[in-house]
């Protein structure tokens, strides 16, 4: 952490200050907006009608600033995972808003992709077991 605010104190002697992408109490498009064009080097973002959708029904709730998790290909900063390196110029789609209330904040997932499945309510290590002969069950294989 030290060495953290002792790069941030040296760019602002400088005179390149630390300014934030994301500021508190951004809406959820003008986060996804702000990462797209000052991260990714995307032009604007296109949201479909589902993730609109849910934008609209989070405001209506009275928490359309949540802050935002961007789901996207590790292979580009772009959608397409075949765009190696750092493209610029394009429109990033935003498919889906998905919300994770409980944690208080919302993912945007970028493009076609899949993300990693939830976990179940009873992890399968409880139905484990090794009986006297060794022998194990309960174990996927």
């Amino acid at each position: 952490a030290e060495a953290v605010v002792a790069a941030c104190a040296a760019h602002d002697e400088a005179g390149r200050p630390y300014t934030p992408t994301v500021e508190q109490g951004m809406t959820i498009e003008e986060t996804i907006l702000r990462v797209a064009t000052n991260i990714y080097g995307a032009h604007t973002v296109d949201f479909s009608d589902t993730a609109q959708s849910a934008i609209e029904t989070l405001k209506g709730w009275g928490v359309g600033s949540l802050p935002v998790c961007m789901a996207k290909t590790q292979y580009s900063f772009s959608h397409e995972p075949k765009v190696l390196g750092a493209p610029s110029g394009f429109t990033l789609p935003i498919r889906e808003i998905r919300v994770n209330a409980g944690a208080g904040f919302v993912v945007a997932v970028c493009g076609s992709m899949m993300t990693m499945p939830g976990l179940p309510t009873r992890p399968a290590a409880l139905d484990m077991d090794m009986d006297e002969d060794g022998r194990l069950t309960g174990v996927f294989r």
